[in-house]
């Protein structure tokens, strides 16, 4: 599982990448040089994705890492930026009590709060702005994908695939499309500056592979429901891989940015 979750993490990276609002991007770099040294937590690390986008813009910021998963923490440590610090911590991101966040003066994530309830998210914006920690979370997936040729099934299977993602992820019901609005409504109630941006992912054909483990992902996780006959998926998906080098799609995001006023 690990093997395969660095593989699908690999290929997304360059889309991640691409797709981040600058502003937001540059605007929680400036927090963090605010501070010398300053500390920023990644949750949910993966294989180190934010710290290699956030750590070059920052030198001398200190890292921890959060994941729960062993494998893909060592990864994040093994392909750190040179000079940067980086401690790692395996954790259960459920266990928000138990989780170490100080002297943090900016927690991070990516791709992470579609797949927690809006209870974690409430208990973790609560805390955040409790100690006084700012929070950038970047990509979260906000129900729409719309491909370049399209399909008489797509409706039916963005919807089903929107339905999945709300199922529990290990954190409670996910919020999935709902994750990024959720997220700002609640940092904001707690009385953090939020500033919300769109960070759509778009795939051309020189991003098959990518395409190819997304449309795949889309057609397993649509069986998963029950709600789509066999032979719809199946023509759905081989019209889909039929075409992802030559066409190309958009899956929205959207990046927030919390600041303590």
């Amino acid at each position: 599982m690990s093997g395969f979750e660095a593989r699908w993490l690999d290929l997304r990276e360059p889309a991640d990448m691409a797709a981040r609002d600058p502003e937001l991007l540059e605007a929680a770099a400036a927090y963090l040089s605010a501070r010398p040294n300053a500390l920023a937590v990644d949750l949910g690390c993966g294989t180190g994705s934010t710290l290699r986008t956030l750590g070059p813009l920052v030198p001398g910021l200190n890292w921890r890492l959060v994941d729960n998963d062993p494998a893909l923490l060592a990864e994040a440590e093994r392909r750190r930026p040179p000079g940067s610090s980086v401690e790692t911590l395996l954790a259960d991101l459920g266990d928000l009590d138990a989780l170490e966040l100080r002297p943090a003066r900016l927690a991070t994530a990516s791709a992470l709060f579609d797949l927690a309830s809006r209870d974690f998210v409430a208990r973790l914006a609560g805390r955040l702005a409790r100690e006084g920690i700012g929070l950038y979370a970047a990509l979260s997936y906000d129900g729409t994908i719309v491909f370049d040729v399209p399909h008489a099934e797509d409706a039916a299977m963005v919807a089903l695939f929107n339905a999945h993602q709300r199922s529990d992820k290990g954190l409670g019901p996910a919020l999935g499309p709902d994750a990024g609005a959720a997220l700002a409504d609640e940092l904001a109630g707690q009385g953090l500056d939020v500033r919300t941006a769109s960070s759509p992912w778009r795939l051309d054909g020189g991003m098959s592979g990518l395409q190819t483990k997304f449309v795949e992902g889309m057609a397993t996780a649509v069986r998963e429901t029950g709600e789509l006959a066999e032979a719809a998926i199946a023509a759905w998906l081989d019209a889909r891989l039929a075409v992802v080098e030559s066409s190309g799609c958009r899956v929205g995001h959207l990046d927030v940015l919390a600041l303590p006023r």
